[in-house]
């Protein structure tokens, strides 16, 4: 608005400037619409969605080219100095926001070295209600293994704290369902709303002292990488997975098998009802 609305305030001096002088056939118009450009590239960065909305606004398709160039020397020169608004809104209200590109120093780093300082807080297959609820109310990263005593393996869960109030009822093997006391409406999602905190969910005393099996909400496949991994290549898998959460474990001392893109192509049987995969799995 400041680029723009002061050529537009200078317009009726322009009769007094010599047409040699008055910017050829562009005029003050066209000087505040690329003044405008040149504020919102600085200030936002947005060099292809800027473009695209200054030419459908105007549909003067000749200035194209100057507002490409605007917009481009205006996100240059803004970088040097500072971050864009975008940026810094997202850096104020906590938000996440990973840049395009992992800094220098991550090269030389590895994914242990940025979770050394976390204490693992981890659930119990069945656990008790008011122990998941005090570890909800005290951590807020979301996302918490679930260890099986029973199995080597760990299973992880990657549930927010109010998901758990809408996902499937559980059923046993046999194929029914489990007695339970609550509807299935209290564990749905209110329509049009952000959800309910932990902060909103009011137990008695009864319920508190109950105890929930976390198999039916458990992650069985989450994305965890070795603990010697690069901190660069972590970095990428959050940046094109859109990831939430990488679980950091041991690298394993054996080869269980290698998968090729060839394993991964589906060979149909004479047999419609049976389906295999190509399989070339290295045994020790």
């Amino acid at each position: 608005m400041i680029r723009s609305n002061v050529p537009r305030s200078l317009s009726p001096m322009s009769s007094y400037i010599p047409k040699e002088v008055y910017l050829n056939h562009y005029g003050f118009f066209s000087y505040a619409l690329i003044g405008a450009a040149s504020f919102l590239g600085g200030s936002m960065r947005m060099t292809v969605s800027l473009c695209v909305i200054m030419v459908e606004i105007t549909n003067n398709l000749k200035l194209l080219p100057l507002i490409m160039l605007v917009l481009l020397i205006s996100k240059a020169v803004g970088d040097v100095f500072n971050e864009g608004l975008y940026e810094m809104q997202a850096r104020l209200r906590g938000i996440p926001l990973l840049e395009s590109r992992p800094k220098y120093h991550m090269r030389k780093m590895a994914a242990k070295e940025a979770c050394r300082n976390q204490k693992v807080v981890y659930f119990p297959r069945v656990v008790k209600v008011a122990d998941m609820v005090s570890v909800l109310q005290n951590n807020k990263h979301n996302g918490f293994p679930v260890s099986y005593h029973a199995i080597s393996h760990v299973l992880v869960l990657l549930q927010s704290k109010v998901d758990l109030q809408h996902s499937p009822l559980p059923c046993d093997l046999g194929g029914g369902s489990i007695p339970i006391r609550h509807n299935f409406s209290e564990f749905v999602k209110p329509v049009s709303s952000k959800g309910l905190s932990i902060e909103d969910i009011h137990l008695s005393l009864d319920d508190l002292e109950m105890y929930i099996d976390l198999a039916p909400y458990l992650n069985p496949s989450p994305y965890v990488v070795p603990e010697d991994m690069s901190l660069t290549k972590v970095y990428n898998l959050f940046r094109q997975l859109g990831l939430r959460h990488i679980f950091v474990v041991p690298r394993a001392s054996r080869v269980i098998g290698l998968i090729t893109r060839k394993d991964l192509l589906f060979e149909e049987n004479k047999d419609l009802a049976t389906v295999e995969l190509q399989s070339s799995s290295v045994r020790s």
